[in-house]
């Protein structure tokens, strides 16, 4: 039986009235080799554990020729983050930076400036994603003009401790949450019902699927599966 995984609120509403927001999906653009990313790390670390966020660590590359290569950068991610930098008006990507729902970003690096980014992001899905034998559909709903994405993001749950032996964090073991290990276009999306093929993965990592605004823009509806 098909399962709708489009996440909702943790407390349901009561009665008639607008549906529930989705879970925030929290994007932090980080890097090893920064010394001023460590407390947005911890920030976000933290806010994994609330039922109303989707944390998700992309770990940039444009740090890494400044004496420490990131473990778990690769250049998609920063693609991604270059892409939210002409989306968000900023002249260049940075770290840290935190986007929320695809519709805010922050430095972010304390809870409370974390929480209040989150509290910008929040929005109502614009469709829903179910997912079933390796293939994920996404039901007719309204797409922006510009149309949207459908990507698959694949993240480790776990806080792996990195020892970092060179540039501006040399000598630090640092904790390093819901670290994104891949990042797969599986297709566009019109506003029409649509099914893609979602390849196989690592089955130690989670999965999320993101509906989002072409080019960096917010994201529609966020479904861990």
């Amino acid at each position: 039986m098909r399962q709708i995984l489009a996440a909702l609120a943790a407390v349901p509403l009561i009665g008639a009235g607008p549906a529930p927001a989705q879970p925030v999906v929290v994007e932090l653009f980080t890097s090893q080799g920064c010394s001023s990313c460590p407390p947005a790390d911890q920030a976000v670390a933290r806010a994994a554990d609330r039922p109303d966020v989707i944390a998700l660590s992309f770990n940039v590359t444009y740090w890494d020729h400044l004496g420490w290569k990131d473990t778990f950068a690769r250049p998609e991610f920063t693609a991604r983050q270059v892409a939210y930098a002409k989306a968000l008006g900023h002249g260049a990507p940075f770290t840290p930076e935190v986007v929320a729902g695809g519709r805010a970003d922050a430095v972010a690096n304390t809870p409370a400036r974390l929480d209040a980014l989150i509290a910008r992001g929040r929005a109502l899905p614009a469709t829903q994603v179910s997912s079933a034998a390796g293939r994920v559909t996404v039901a007719a709903g309204v797409a922006p003009r510009r149309g949207a994405e459908v990507w698959l993001v694949r993240y480790d749950p776990r806080v792996i401790q990195v020892p970092v032996k060179a540039g501006e964090n040399g000598g630090k073991t640092l904790p390093q949450r819901n670290v994104v290990r891949s990042l797969t276009r599986l297709g566009g999306w019109s506003g029409q019902a649509a099914t893609y093929v979602a390849p196989a993965g690592d089955p130690a990592l989670r999965s999320v699927v993101l509906v989002q605004t072409a080019g960096g823009g917010p994201i529609l509806a966020a479904a861990r599966l």
